[in-house]
């Protein structure tokens, strides 16, 4: 799953969306879910880096016992 993508897609769905969808419904929507949503994806993206590398660290310990 490619994160930056999908939320790319989804952006673009949601521009696509607007043209027809535009009441207070739909500008609370976006600012309820889909402003925050770059800061949240990048965020998210540094969170699995770090697992990715705690996850290789164990690894290379587990290899290392005797």
């Amino acid at each position: 799953m490619n994160l930056i993508q999908n939320a790319r897609e989804l952006s673009e769905h949601w521009h696509a969306t607007k043209v027809h969808w535009r009441d207070a419904k739909a500008l609370e929507f976006e600012k309820t879910y889909l402003e925050p949503l770059p800061g949240l994806v990048t965020k998210t993206g540094a969170m699995i880096n770090e697992l990715e590398n705690l996850l290789r660290k164990i690894r290379k310990d587990c290899e290392q016992l005797p």
